[in-house]
């Protein structure tokens, strides 16, 4: 299942650079992850300074 980037993100571009598939882009607010890209490696959710990612099943 994809990862899901919340309300908490500060918009630092972390993930971004972190995801190994360009699976995370800028959004209106903040980064957003495309869920069909998506292969949950998780190496975003490492990257996040605010723990603002999370497995989208949790």
């Amino acid at each position: 299942m994809a990862y899901k980037i919340n309300e908490s993100c500060i918009s630092c571009g972390s993930c971004a650079d972190t995801c190994p598939i360009s699976a995370i882009s800028q959004g209106e607010d903040t980064y957003v992850i495309d869920a069909d890209t998506c292969i949950s490696c998780g190496s975003c959710a490492d990257a996040c300074p605010v723990q603002a990612i999370s497995d989208a099943d949790a």
